[in-house]
């Protein structure tokens, strides 16, 4: 096993330990402040009741600056549990630094970003274990099979019953076939589906895709669309969708976000977008965006 993955393995314990001790200690402190007789009721249904009404992720004005860039320019927006929205903008919009920060991996210059109300990266312990993250464009280790990657990643989100995880997600995925090939021998399209699973190992409440059915057959891209909205249902998932597939968009998400410049320029229902801007399709709606002939459609409306 690379030295990476042996290395984060050992350091996974720790982390998980750290998120448990903080839970305590907050479930702790949160009764110590409370009548003995309801002790119960803060520590279950009155937090119950305060997570369900928190948004998934929260993000208020959020700023990244790279040297004399700004990549993210002051965004706001919060996400519903259990909703899916879409990321749309041009290369250079800021879409990547939004997830990055989403994710805990790149620190704000200014604003906050929330998920599952763990302050992103200072709490990311706390919430890690809950999330996930998927690109065709992100590798793992070519020299492991594709069983031997999914057992790493099961491991490092100390997934319970792991084998039969595994299982299942071969089967669901179509992965049997090539799950004890090398994954560096796999063609794209299978490689897809690999990160796909990866990306669903730990069955995570908060689902961050980046093009999620890049490569793939129009038939594989549909069954993977489908696989997306059943999961998000059955398991009450919050998902964010970054694609340059307008169809894909359209069909997947209850919302649009798009940005341009490191902003956000529009906010929608992708039905609201082509009545508003007076088009047939989402596509038409971003090019509007996009070059800058949105608010003239809007006013000739």
């Amino acid at each position: 096993m690379p030295t990476m993955y042996a290395s984060a393995l050992r350091a996974q314990p720790a982390a998980a330990d750290r998120a448990a001790s903080g839970a305590l200690l907050g479930g702790l402190a949160l009764a110590s402040c409370a009548r003995p007789g309801h002790m119960l009721r803060l520590r279950a249904s009155d937090i119950r009741m305060s997570q369900a009404a928190e948004p998934a992720i929260a993000v208020d004005q959020l700023v990244k600056v790279y040297k004399t860039t700004r990549a993210v320019d002051g965004i706001s927006f919060a996400l519903e549990r259990g909703s899916i929205t879409g990321l749309l903008g041009g290369n250079g919009a800021g879409k990547t630094t939004t997830i990055a920060m989403i994710m805990g991996l790149v620190t704000p210059t200014a604003g906050t970003v929330k998920v599952l109300g763990a302050e992103m990266p200072r709490q990311r312990y706390h919430v890690l274990h809950k999330m996930n993250f998927e690109s065709p464009y992100v590798d793992m280790p070519h020299r492991l099979t594709v069983r031997q990657n999914l057992t790493v990643f099961g491991l490092l989100y100390a997934v319970e019953d792991l084998e039969r995880r595994i299982a299942s997600l071969a089967r669901e995925l179509d992965l049997a076939e090539f799950i004890d090939r090398p994954t560096g021998k796999l063609s794209a399209g299978q490689k897809t589906r690999v990160a796909l699973a990866k990306a669903l190992i730990n069955s995570p409440q908060v689902l961050l895709l980046d093009e999620p059915t890049a490569s793939l057959d129009p038939d594989t891209a549909d069954w993977v669309r489908a696989h997306l909205e059943r999961f998000r249902k059955e398991r009450g998932a919050t998902v964010l969708l970054a694609s340059h597939n307008m169809a894909e968009v359209e069909r997947l998400c209850e919302r649009v976000i798009i940005m341009k410049r490191g902003r956000i320029e529009d906010d929608d229902t992708p039905r609201r977008f082509r009545i508003r801007y007076g088009r047939e399709t989402l596509e038409e709606v971003f090019l509007d965006v996009a070059r800058g002939r949105g608010e003239t459609r809007e006013a000739a409306q």
